[in-house]
């Protein structure tokens, strides 16, 4: 590798290294209070089911950079096949879990007096575990139609030089139709979401306004932390989908593969990271943390 590559796989090693143990953070203040609660919250159970799929989209994105890496050609082809596996599941979990906690945020905190919408607000547990299971399916669709049949084309003629050459079409997340179809769906139900929320906010700022009352009343602030919670989160998801289609279009040893990989994983460590500091809980283990690395 070259002077770039090295200092890209530096910056990409370092976001591994900092989106595991957010990620990690995260999942062990959670079972901490699981079991001094004896009860975890659906928010809590969403939140620690996303960053688990956050840690497999890390690790999968770091076999893709070893694979560019290795010069192997058999531990190259095996490390695709494995890394393509896990980016698929983690990918989908990853983006849906995101997309469940945008839902959630918006039936719990939203106030709209349509009766769809106040029957859906009290069915909040019911709706998240119909777009759970929904989204399961898709996925087993997704996966048995695409990857099942190409990995295992993979596995029995790796050593067929042609063959390899010609797979580079849909290893990984190459198969950027597909790619495209299932990320679109959860993207623009976020941002649904989202548009939702801002309304919901207006309203409520003209009903406070209307009424004489300041700007910084509870519901005002809840409105705020969980748009900037899922702002940063569509943000971060389409300069990870972009990323994603440009290491798609590069060759595998290009600069800008690279380059790309190092750039989307700033998508499960930088979430991550928002989440922990704009959850109350979060940030208050975190900052206890410091405080006695310090002491």
């Amino acid at each position: 590798m070259n002077l770039l590559g090295w200092t890209v796989s530096i910056i990409f090693m370092t976001e591994f290294l900092l989106g595991n143990c957010a990620n990690i953070f995260i999942i062990i203040v959670n079972a901490i209070d699981c079991v001094k609660r004896r009860k975890i919250s659906s928010a809590d159970r969403i939140i620690t089911a996303l960053v688990i799929s956050r840690i497999g989209l890390l690790w999968a994105m770091s076999m893709t950079w070893l694979s560019a890496v290795c010069t192997a050609n058999t531990c190259h082809v095996q490390i695709r096949v494995l890394s393509h596996v896990t980016w698929a599941v983690s990918n989908h979990f990853s983006n849906w879990f995101g997309t469940m906690l945008s839902i959630f945020y918006l039936l719990k905190i939203a106030n709209f007096y349509n009766p769809l919408f106040l029957h859906l607000k009290r069915k909040t547990e019911n709706v998240i575990l119909v777009i759970f299971f929904g989204n399961f399916l898709l996925f087993v669709w997704c996966l048995g139609v695409v990857n099942i049949s190409k990995i295992a084309l993979v596995i029995n003629y790796e050593g067929n030089v042609t063959l390899k050459n010609n797979l580079k079409d849909f290893i990984g997340p190459a198969n950027i139709h597909l790619f495209g179809l299932i990320n679109t769906i959860p993207f623009c139900i976020s941002l649904t979401c989202v548009l939702l929320l801002i309304y919901s906010l207006g309203k409520h700022l003209r009903i406070m306004k209307f009424h004489c009352k300041g700007c910084q009343d509870p519901s005002t602030m809840v409105h705020i932390k969980a748009l900037q919670a899922l702002i940063s989160f569509l943000l971060l998801y389409a300069t990870y989908s972009l990323c994603v289609i440009m290491s798609s279009w590069s060759s595998l040893k290009a600069p800008v593969f690279l380059l790309s990989i190092a750039i989307g994983a700033v998508y499960p460590t930088g979430h991550s990271i928002i989440l922990i500091w704009g959850n109350q809980k979060l940030k208050q283990a975190l900052l206890l943390c410091l405080k006695q690395v310090r002491c």
